[in-house]
């Protein structure tokens, strides 16, 4: 199967159904752990596509994209060069975002603080932004025992670039009764480091909020690979 392939559901040769059998089974036994990810994507395609041979298609979606989660993560677009159709594509897109709800909910039935659950906040974030073509910016308003009250994505932007007004933080901070909160966005282009305009825009929100009495904990960046503290690196205090 090669790239812009159609993909059509008419019955070929079952050889391929004792395949799959044995692909559920394996599975079954260890929920995926001891499969490849190609193996584990030829399963999941499996479900979406009952009447083909997926075994190269999946192969090939993983040679190009390079992992099980970067084909899972990648824009509809993309997957439907490789003709993949909406209902396939949607099966993917269900399963990133279960792993997203179920790494939200884990990181909000926390006893502890946020901060002292600072990896599985990390683990989030990475979910849910890091395979994003375009910045977004995302703000999590706590409580004054630092529990997360909610999550609000205040604006998206570009590859390089996203514009937030401290206002709009201001505002729903104020809304919701924050007593502080976590600033968090993402690099599509790989490099954690804070840009110029990421340093002004975090200077500019904590002395909106300072006045009001909401603290700003910490603001990451978040790429694929990597993350980045203010907190850690002693940009906040």
């Amino acid at each position: 199967m090669t790239k812009n392939a159609e993909i059509n559901d008419k019955p070929e040769q079952q050889h391929y159904i004792g395949h799959r059998q044995r692909l559920r089974e394996r599975f079954l036994k260890d929920e995926g752990k001891s499969m490849a990810d190609y193996e584990l994507l030829e399963l999941l395609l499996t479900l979406a596509i009952p009447r083909r041979d997926v075994k190269e298609l999946a192969k090939n979606l993983i040679k190009d994209f390079g992992s099980f989660a970067k084909v899972i993560n990648a824009p509809q677009y993309k997957l439907a060069d490789y003709g993949l159709s909406q209902s396939t594509i949607a099966a993917f897109k269900v399963v990133v975002a279960a792993a997203i709800k179920m790494s939200w909910q884990e990181l909000r039935e926390k006893n502890d603080t946020v901060l002292s659950n600072f990896d599985y906040m990390i683990d989030y974030c990475k979910m849910a932004l890091a395979h994003l073509e375009v910045e977004e910016f995302r703000v999590l308003f706590l409580n004054a025992h630092l529990k997360i009250i909610k999550e609000e994505t205040m604006q998206r932007g570009t590859v390089n670039n996203v514009a937030v007004h401290p206002r709009e933080v201001v505002k729903a901070a104020l809304e919701c009764g924050a007593m502080s909160v976590i600033l968090f966005h993402n690099h599509p282009g790989g490099k954690a480091t804070p840009s110029k305009n990421d340093l002004e825009v975090t200077k500019q929100i904590c002395e909106a909020l300072t006045p009001l009495g909401i603290k700003v904990q910490d603001h990451v960046i978040i790429t694929a690979d990597d993350y980045f503290s203010f907190r850690d690196n002693g940009l906040i205090k």
